[in-house]
């Protein structure tokens, strides 16, 4: 863990701030590329946060959790910014990703209790040295004034990249039984799981199961962007 904190230290010193959308220096995310990122808005799912109305995941198979919001859309300058984050060790941009996000969704839809970003498993992480939704969750925390429980959920085993499987029933059984409830204590609580990106929401639905396990009354969600 010290490894890669001192890894960060130095990727964001060898390589001074740029923005990921247009390159010019000083920052990560200009004004004029953040107000361009494509916003996940219009009519969409009040629960799961996909276009439509009444859709037939909330349907059929409804998540465990109580609503989902993303941010943005993975498009444009979207996906530089997450994969700077989540592989490239440019931790520095979950601060201007999660001021994004919170200048974007309103803040009662996502104000909770506490704050809870969904795992790594320890490998994983061991391996790119920090967590990319702690990074937001803390980022999020700080702008609004919310604690953040960072082992309230555990991973009981990896799982493969999301992104590279197939279809959502693949993805569904991925995560099947891979969350379990931590060391904390939601009884009673409001949380607000935190993830980078969402597609067929079946990890943040996973999270959600072992959120309510420990105790959660409600469980909201929020990702920085989410593949429609």
């Amino acid at each position: 863990m010290v490894v890669g904190r001192l890894t960060r230290a130095v990727v964001e010193l060898v390589f001074p701030a740029q923005c990921v959308g247009c390159g010019s220096s000083g920052v990560f995310l200009c004004a004029e590329c953040a107000a361009a990122m494509p916003r996940a808005d219009g009519v969409r799912c009040v629960r799961c946060w996909l276009p439509g109305l009444g859709c037939r995941l909330c349907r059929d198979a409804p998540p465990a959790f109580d609503q989902l919001r993303a941010a943005y859309r993975y498009e444009g300058a979207v996906p530089e910014l997450v994969r700077a984050l989540k592989y490239r060790g440019a931790t520095a941009v979950a601060e201007p990703m999660a001021e994004a996000m919170v200048a974007t969704v309103p803040r009662e839809e996502i104000l909770s209790d506490v704050i809870v970003p969904v795992p790594l498993s320890g490998m994983r992480k061991r391996t790119r040295g920090y967590n990319q939704a702690e990074e937001l969750a803390n980022a999020l925390g700080r702008f609004l004034g919310v604690g953040v429980l960072p082992r309230a959920i555990e991973r009981r085993r990896g799982t493969p990249p999301q992104a590279r499987s197939r279809n959502a029933i693949e993805r569904l059984h991925n995560v099947a039984g891979a969350f379990h409830a931590g060391e904390a204590d939601l009884s009673g609580r409001s949380v607000l799981l935190v993830d980078d990106v969402t597609t067929t929401r079946s990890t943040l639905s996973a999270c959600a199961e072992a959120a309510r396990r420990a105790g959660a009354r409600e469980v909201r969600c929020v990702t920085f962007a989410t593949e429609d």
